[in-house]
């Protein structure tokens, strides 16, 4: 377990993330973070688009109920 402190950015409050979460989450200055709320009401943070997820799933499914038609529009 990593303890963070909640510090005042401005107007804003913030958290400062030691060098070995920013190593392990693979981001760096200037890239994005995704908070998500968990089922058991915590919170999970990922470098990952949770939307892109979904996103993706949806083309998976019309890549596999389209093969013939999208290997027509290739061309």
């Amino acid at each position: 377990m990593i303890e963070l402190k909640v510090r005042k950015l401005g107007n804003s409050l913030g958290v400062v993330l030691p060098k070995e979460v920013i190593a392990r989450l693979n981001t760096g200055e200037g890239q994005y973070l995704y908070l998500t709320e968990t089922p058991e009401g915590g919170y999970r943070l990922t470098p990952f688009d949770p939307a892109f997820e979904q996103k993706m799933a949806k083309a998976e499914d019309i890549i596999r109920r389209y093969p013939n038609t999208l290997r027509a529009l290739a061309r």
